[in-house]
């Protein structure tokens, strides 16, 4: 039961990053403080999703073909979200 619920949570992360594709359309999306908040928020969150699934699949062993699948694409949301902070931060302080 514990490993459907942890390949549910993950699965459903891999969704989450993309809803931001709807959201940008609006126009206050697109003006500054809004965006840095919208982009620092779905950073965020592709990080956390990326150490949770990779907790679950190591730690909790939670070891299935779908949860293999959630590793690969939640850490590269992980790396994505890091590199969207770092270039926030470069590009505030030059």
């Amino acid at each position: 039961m514990k490993n459907k619920i942890l390949t549910t949570i993950s699965t459903i992360m891999l969704f989450i990053p993309w809803t931001i594709l709807p959201l940008r359309t609006f126009h206050w999306a697109l003006e500054s403080p809004i965006a840095e908040i919208i982009i620092s928020c779905y950073a965020t969150c592709m990080i956390f999703s990326g150490i949770f699934t990779i907790v679950s699949y190591a730690k909790a062993k939670v070891q299935n073909n779908l949860m293999k699948i959630n590793v690969v694409v939640n850490s590269l949301y992980a790396v994505f979200g890091t590199c969207a902070f770092i270039l926030m931060t470069i590009t505030r302080f030059s």
